[in-house]
């Protein structure tokens, strides 16, 4: 993927590691890659304000200094990402972004999990005709 080609090392080894796990663990997620993240899952929303735009269900970005794996779905009215807190330790996790600075420093076979769930739960928001 031209994307990832196009980074430096070593996130060019980390962003094709996560970029890996992600299409094994959830192959059925269309994926895009923008200027700046590889999106996995697009989909579009619509706010009961009327609010709508498009996104991804999962999304994967280099940082200066990072990574960020954006997780966009919830489940029992919170943001998935935050339920792992506790088993990713070594990750900086906000509302819907795990953010870390290598894949060592996770245990995968948890952010496998984390991948697996939100392609189960889908996106939280669909736009209805």
């Amino acid at each position: 993927m031209d994307f990832i080609e196009r980074l430096d090392e070593p996130q060019r080894t980390e962003i094709r590691r996560v970029h890996d796990l992600i299409t094994t663990v959830a192959p059925d997620l269309e994926v895009e890659a923008g200027e700046k993240i590889i999106g996995y899952g697009p989909y579009h929303y619509r706010y009961a304000s009327g609010r709508e735009g498009d996104a991804h269900l999962i999304g994967l970005a280099p940082r200066k200094g990072s990574i960020s794996l954006y997780v966009s779905c919830t489940k029992d009215g919170a943001y998935l990402a935050e339920s792992y807190v506790d088993r990713l330790p070594k990750a900086s996790i906000g509302k819907s972004c795990v953010r870390f600075k290598r894949t060592s420093d996770l245990d995968l076979a948890i952010l496998r999990e984390l991948i697996a769930e939100a392609a189960r739960l889908g996106p939280p928001y669909v736009a209805t005709p």
